[in-house]
């Protein structure tokens, strides 16, 4: 017979047939095992970085939030101070300003106290109509 020809079992050799068919299974569970343990590992790694991953993103999210508070605290006492500032600059002017008027007036009083006087009484005469509601 040539070798192209297939050549008939024995019975005897269905066992050798049965062997390697179960050395043939026995390889894959094996391969199949040390597929799902790397798989296993691999996903043990993978939970690992994205455990990482979110503590740094989560420090970062608290740095940025502390930096943003400092600057919005800046910004605001900077305000604040400015406002202050302004406030007083304002109080200060309208001090010199009640002087000036008050010294004006003390002025005119000195020089012309008749007139002073007649001022008065028509101011007074004028608040007293407002107060009865005439």
């Amino acid at each position: 017979m040539s070798s192209d020809t297939p050549t008939q079992q024995s019975p005897g050799s269905s066992s050798g047939y049965a062997g390697s068919k179960e050395s043939l299974a026995n390889t894959s569970r094996d391969s199949l095992a040390e597929d799902v343990s790397s798989l296993r590992e691999d996903m043990a790694k993978m939970q690992e970085i994205l455990l990482r991953f979110a503590a740094e993103a989560r420090e970062q999210a608290a740095r940025t939030a502390r930096n943003v508070g400092q600057t919005v605290a800046s910004q605001f006492e900077s305000t604040a101070s400015g406002i202050a500032n302004t406030g007083a600059d304002l109080v200060s002017s309208a001090t010199e300003q009640v002087k000036t008027v008050t010294n004006e007036l003390e002025g005119v009083a000195r020089r012309n106290p008749l007139g002073a006087l007649a001022g008065a009484f028509v101011i007074g005469m004028v608040i007293g109509l407002i107060a009865r509601g005439r």
